[in-house]
Order: structure tokens, then sequence, then C-alpha cells
């Protein structure tokens, strides 16, 4: 009996295990979390954005993850006309948001441009202290231009600002657009308050060598706080963003008022880049040709696009309806924002 016993029991487990072994074949091992889900298996979206930004474009992609489920990386930062460098010599990007309609051009994205960008927002130059300045006596003069906004109280402001008193922080204009913007500034002013001499502020402030050159504003917000640096040009978002102090400029020299365009436009700079015109500051994004996550680049445009509003909590004045600027068809996508009123025609693409 007892042979007959084991015979049977053996008979059992072998069944057991052939009936595992069919459902494991019919139904295929347990899955991952990783891939169980066709969201998570879609690549994070990749961006690159002006430095200046990274906040704003940070807070934008967390929104649009978390209403969508299609994950991100980490805003990758840098001055727009580097960042433009970098994808025009091949780093990956889906998404690109820039501080210069410019660099998302050919001129910068060489073939990688898709020859559209649309502005959201824009944004204006100041001049930012910290709590550390010595310059006392410069913050008080710029407070009173801004309150008068007369050209003699401007004139005492900028020649304080400029002889060599205090060190002035300026990013490079090669690779950063605040940079090129802080010397337009500079040549604006000359030309309103010094009887149309655009050198006036610009010469000594080389010739005393007070202007200090960072690879990026961002870079320059560290010496300021430590009084290295008593002033720096930079976006007014950026200095909320810093909780830094700043100096309002009137609208003609702040690049801030889109409807001045024409007027900024008669400065320019000269630089190893070439010469670059004055323009109002734009933040706008594009999808460069080298995106490997079109469709999801796409759908990120969109988002920004009907969420920019919020952005007015970071001192920026968003569009609206957006503006399209382009030298070909865009897509799909963002005719469907045309079409519902969200975007509109501003032209062509520098």
């Amino acid at each position: 009996m007892s042979g007959i016993s084991n015979t049977s029991t053996a008979f059992v487990v072998v069944a057991i295990v052939v009936i595992v072994v069919a459902g494991y074949l019919a139904f295929g091992a347990p899955q991952s979390p990783a891939t169980s889900s066709s969201t998570a298996s879609v690549a994070p979206l990749i961006s690159l954005s002006a430095d200046a930004y990274t906040v704003e474009a940070t807070s934008l992609l967390t929104g649009f993850s978390q209403s969508t489920g299609i994950p991100v990386a980490p805003v990758k930062s840098g001055g727009s006309f580097a960042d433009a460098g970098q994808i025009a010599a091949g780093a990956p990007d889906d998404v690109f948001i820039s501080v210069a309609l410019s660099a998302t051009g050919p001129g910068y994205l060489k073939n990688e441009s898709s020859n559209w960008a649309i502005g959201f927002a824009s944004d204006q130059m100041v001049l930012a202290y910290s709590n550390a300045t010595t310059a006392a006596k410069e913050v008080s003069l710029g407070q009173a231009a801004d309150a008068s906004n007369s050209t003699s109280d401007w004139n005492s402001f900028f020649t304080s600002l400029t002889n060599g008193s205090v060190r002035v922080g300026i990013a490079d204009p090669v690779a950063d657009p605040a940079g090129l913007r802080g010397w337009l500034v500079l040549e604006a002013a000359g030309f309103l308050y010094r009887g149309g001499n655009q050198s006036a502020y610009e010469v000594p402030l080389l010739r005393t060598a007070s202007n200090v050159t960072g690879t990026h504003a961002a870079a320059l917000v560290a010496p300021l706080e430590a009084g290295q640096v008593q002033f720096l040009f930079i976006y007014r978002s950026a200095a909320i963003s810093d909780h830094l102090g700043y100096l309002f400029l009137d609208r003609h020299i702040n690049l801030g008022d889109p409807s001045l365009g024409a007027f900024y436009s008669s400065f320019s700079y000269t630089d190893s880049a070439g010469k670059t015109s004055g323009s109002p500051i734009i933040l706008c994004i594009t999808v460069p040709l080298s995106s490997t996550n079109t469709s999801g680049a796409l759908q990120f445009v969109q988002y920004v696009v009907k969420n920019a509003g919020a952005l007015s909590s970071y001192g920026l004045q968003p569009f609206t309806p957006a503006r399209l600027y382009s030298n070909t068809t865009p897509p799909a996508a963002v005719n469907t924002l045309l079409t519902e009123g969200l975007l509109t025609q501003a032209g062509s693409l520098p």
C-alpha cells in the first residue's frame, strides 16, 4: 500500500507542475511596473531652456506631466544662444524654450530648426542689486529716476552707474541674450538721456573695466549677492525668482514693450557672433527637427499656450493669444491652436 501511496503523491505533484507551467506559457511571466504601462515605456521628454527661466519651465513641465502622464526629464539650461549651439551640434532635445526668437531659427539651430516658434510671454530687463550691495547712492538715484522718469535724473543714474565707482555684471553676449541686451540697454539709454550719444555710457564702463562678465546671467547672481558685483543686468522674472532687489527701467530702454519693436531695432550690438539688432524680449518655444518625441513635444507646446497665464506670477506678461512666428507651414498641432483662436500669426521667424 505504501508503494501505491507514494506513486499517487508523485503523480499529483507532477500534475500541479504541469498546470503551473501551462499557465505560465499561456499568460506570460508577471510584468514589472516599468513595462506594464504604455506611458511608463515612453522616454522622458527632454527640454533645453534659457537659464533664466528654469523655474518657469520646470513648473510648466511638471503640470504637463501630471495632466498627461507623459514623463519629463529635468530641465537642462544655459544661455539661449549656447543652448541652440548644443542642439545644432547634436545634443538630444525634444523642446527648446528660448528667450531669443533668433535662437530658434536656422541662424543658430542650423539644420535642426523647424522654422517656427511660438512666443507665449514677454519680459523686461532690470538692474538687480542685493542686500550686500555697497551702492546705496546709485540705488537711490535709480529709484528717483524711476519715480520722475526725467531725462536729467536718468542721466545722473547712468553716469554714476558707469563711471567706475561700482561693478556691473553683464553676461557674455555671445552665449546669453541677457548679456547682449544689457549692452543694448546702455546704448538706448545713451541715445535718450545723452542727446543721441549711444556710446555715452558704454565707453566709460569699458574704459574703467567696471563690467564683469559671466557665461550667463545666472552665473553672476552669486557674485552679486556676495557684493563682488553691485549691479546686474537681468530679466525681471529672474530677479523675482532669485529674490533680488531690482530697479525698473523705462520701457523705451528695457526691451519689454512689444509695441516698441521698431524703436528697439534701431540699436545694435556687434561681437564675434556678428551684428544683432535690438528687439522685444519674447519667451518662445519650438520643437527642433532632431526631436525624437515629436508627438509629446507638440502636446507640451499646446499645454504651454493654454496655460501661459500662470506665468504672470513669475513677473512675465503672457500673450493672449500667443504669437506664431513661422517661415513654413506649421505642424497640425500648431494649426489647431490657430483654429481655436489661441494663437495668432505674428510674422516670420528671424
